[in-house]
This record gives structure tokens, sequence and C-alpha cells, in this order.
């Protein structure tokens, strides 16, 4: 990503938050690499250099800020994304790709060579895919060691390292100090029983309320809930299962998430599913600026600051939503999605009185029989692509994870029997994070642009690109649909 020094300059002194995370600053003088809203001096210009990522600045010889802690940086929305390859390919190292299996594991997943991966990483971000998730691994690490009591050993293997020496080694070789001085040197915020707390960054601001209310509003009962302000989910990554709780820090822009100790071995993914659930890798100053030249939003921008397009923290699970919620009530829809967490999910153990159990798996759906399925209050052809949709995913014809390519998935699941391109659009915008992605034929998006027809609404919606995900969510919200 090609970095206007000047530009990068300008927004350092502002301390603009629209660029927090898009650059790093490294300051020559000191050796140290600062996100651009970092509360110390300003350097002078000429001690100034800058990155487009972390790793090309722990590639440099620069470490880490202590005070501004470039590892809460948000992350770049996907429309700020670089080559599609290279941007999906480092989504899914920043899930955690590389910790299990190698480069050419991941390159074979892609359809590509190993060698094509890292050309294309290489020549878009400026650093090999390894360096990446190094410089992932170490900075979760920090995270760790600087807000929570976990101890070092456990911190090595939590932020995906497999080895404590190596651990240790390159902790010290890349910060210049041992993890065990960097615990001593920072204060450690407790989480609840048997949990850790952490900080997840954003651009603020957020509309953490509408974001709030569509989310438990469309889940599922004793997966989701709402306590206060508080977020609570169930959670099962791989054989990992447990607990999330996630609250605004007041005055910061900032969430706090707690974790529960049993999904340590998978917090890489789930920090990852995290960011994307809560959409907090979106610039809402550069979306607003774009969708406020349509009249038709002004009020909506004005009221809901900050709105996010709710993401998915499992794909085929909002995918499953999707379907069941076609031509029924949103009311009905949540009720029978209900039953397929209770019949197809799995019972966890929570200090919440309202998380009993975990989402509903496609395995054990793409298993059922057609009568099981319809039984819990389905007509037969509903039963049969919600089957349908599970082997898919089971198979992997179709595939809803961090880095896939919108346009393929959407192909993809419009070949399923029962899913249009009102569904596969929504499943675009929530689960794939497609900022663009838009339901032409909404009746909502119909009322609010007093349109009829789908060509009608994608003429009316031609403007809102490349943001146009955003501004259906504006108008659903506006007319309570959606």
């Amino acid at each position: 990503m090609p970095l206007d020094a000047d530009l990068c300059y300008r927004s350092l002194n502002a301390r603009d938050t629209r660029f927090d995370g898009v650059f790093y600053v490294g300051v020559t003088s000191t050796g140290i690499y600062c996100r651009p809203i970092c509360p110390t001096r300003v350097p002078r210009r000429d001690n100034c250099r800058f990155f487009a990522n972390a790793a090309t600045a722990e590639r440099d010889g620069f470490r880490p800020c202590l005070r501004c802690r470039p590892e809460l940086a948000p992350g770049l929305a996907p429309m700020d994304a670089v080559g599609r390859v290279a941007a999906a390919a480092v989504a899914r190292i920043e899930a955690g790709a590389l910790n299990e299996a190698g480069i050419e594991a991941l390159a074979t997943e892609m359809g590509l060579s190993g060698r094509q991966l890292r050309r294309s990483i290489e020549r878009e971000y400026g650093v090999a895919p390894v360096e990446l998730a190094q410089t992932r691994r170490l900075l979760l690490a920090k995270q760790l060691l600087t807000e929570t009591q976990i101890k070092v050993a456990d911190v090595a293997f939590a932020s995906g390292f497999s080895s404590l020496r190596r651990f240790n080694h390159l902790f010290r070789s890349r910060y210049r100090l041992s993890p065990t001085a960097l615990r001593r040197s920072t204060l450690c915020e407790a989480g609840g029983k048997d949990a850790v707390a952490l900080r997840l960054a954003y651009r603020p601001p957020l509309d953490w309320d509408a974001l709030l209310g569509v989310r438990v509003g469309r889940g599922a009962a004793g997966g989701e809930a709402a306590d206060g302000e508080r977020y609570l989910r169930a959670v099962r990554i791989g054989e990992c299962a447990g607990w999330i709780a996630a609250a605004p820090i007041k005055n910061e822009a900032a969430l706090r998430v707690e974790v529960a100790s049993t999904l340590l071995p998978v917090l890489t993914p789930l920090l990852a599913r995290l960011r994307r659930l809560f959409d907090l890798d979106a610039n809402p100053q550069a979306i607003t600026e774009h969708l406020s030249r349509d009249p038709r939003l002004s009020a909506s921008l004005s009221r809901r600051r900050g709105l996010r397009v709710p993401g998915a923290f499992d794909g085929f699970e909002l995918a499953l939503r999707a379907v069941l919620g076609q031509q029924i009530s949103v009311k009905a829809a949540t009720t029978v999605f209900g039953r397929f967490a209770r019949a197809y999910g799995e019972p966890v153990s929570t200090p919440f009185p309202a998380l009993t159990h975990t989402g509903p798996r496609a395995a054990l759906i793409a298993e059922a029989g057609l009568e099981e399925i319809a039984a819990l209050g389905l007509p037969r052809t509903r039963a049969v692509t919600v089957r349908g949709l599970a082997r898919a995913v089971t198979t992997g014809a179709v595939r809803l994870g961090p880095g896939t390519n919108p346009e393929q998935a959407v192909t993809a699941l419009k070949e399923l029997p029962g899913i249009g391109d009102w569904t596969a659009q929504y499943i675009a915008m929530r689960a794939l994070r497609d900022p663009d992605a838009f339901p032409a034929s909404d009746l909502g998006i119909y009322r609010s642009l007093g349109v009829s027809k789908p060509r009608d609404a994608l003429a009316a919606a031609e403007g809102w690109r490349p943001w146009r995900a955003y501004a259906v969510l504006h108008l659903w919200l506006g007319y309570g649909g959606g």
C-alpha cells in the first residue's frame, strides 16, 4: 500500500482517528512504532517513517509503543483492502490459518501455488506471509501479557505459538525485553471467574444500541442474549466451547470482551470472529461522508451515528437464519431458529442462565432426515433447502468463512434449491462482510425508495457504492424491517 508521507504526517499531528490502523509511524530516534493517535509528543518530520502495517514496521527493526499499543489498532474495512487475493489470504492469516497449517496448505485451499500466494502478499503488503503471522501472534501475546493474568506459557500457546522456546526467543529479539519483564511493567485487569478480559478497539463512533438490537433480536434463545448493555454469546470453535460477554468501554473507542478460559486455545480465530461480528474494522466517518450525499439517508445518518452492519460469528449459522426467515416474520423466524439451535447445537456450561447451548452445526443438519428437519416447523421444500445448505457448507461447495470471495459465494448459494438473490445478498452482507452487497428485491427497500422492481432499486442505489450494505441497514432500521 503506497503511503503519502505528507498526508500521514498531517494526520499524525491531528491524531485523526480515521487513520488509526491504516498506517503506523516508526520514530527513528527511539526505534519505536506507534498508531497515528498516540498521545506522546509528535516527533519531528525527519524522524518519521510510515508503514502500511505493523509487520513492515517490525521487519524494519521498530518495536511497538507501550502507550498507544499498536496491538489494539482496528484493522482495515473490506473496501480498504488491497489486492483481492492478498486481502483474502491475510484475512485467513489474521484468523489463525498459519497457526496449525503452513502456507502451502492455505495456498491449496485458495486454489493457488505457495509461490503465487507469497508473491501476492509480498507485492501488496511488503512482507512475507510468515512475517504477518508472526507479528499478529506477537501483538496478541503482548496484549495478553498487558491485559490479563494468564501464565506466560499459556500466553504463548493462546497467541498461536507451538513452542514456548520459540515464543521467548522471538519476543526478546523483536521487542528487546522478555515476556515476564513486560508483565511486571503493566497492571493486568482480571476478568470474571474462569475468564480473561480483553479490549477490542474500533474507529468511533459506534451505534452499539442498534448493533445489539439486531444481533439479539435475530439470534437464538439460549445461544445469544443481552444483559443491559452487554452482549452475551455461547461459543464453539472446533473442540473448544465456552462463552463471551462484550460491552462498550465508557469514554474509550473499544469494547471490553470477557472470554471464558476454555476458549483460550482458539483465541486467535475467536478475536477475528468477534471483530467481524461487530464490524469493528469499518470506517464510519468515511462511510457517512459518502452516503450523506444522498438526502434520502441524511436523517438516519444523523440519528444513527456509527451504524455498523452486524456480522456473523459463524457463516453457516447466519445463512441458516436467513433461509429460515424467508417469507415469515422476524419473530417467527427467531422462534424456529431457536428450535434448530436446541436440536442441532450443543449444551454448554456458562455463568449466564440465558446461555445454555451453542448454535446449530452444519454437519449435524447435513446428516438429518427431511422429516426430522421439517418437524421443527418448516414446509418440506424449506427443509430441502436447509439440508442442501448444510451439506454444501460441510463439503466445502459453499464457503462462508474469512477471506471468501463474496461474488463466488453468492453464485454458489444461488445454485442451491430455494436460495434466490435476496437471501444470497443478505448472507453476503452479514456473513461475508461485503460492504456493497445489495438485496435489490427487498420490500423495505422498495418502500424506502418508492420503487417496485429490482432494476429500479439497483439504479436508485448506484450512488451508494461501495457502501450499499450500510445504506440498506439505515433503510431497514428506519422502517423497522430487515
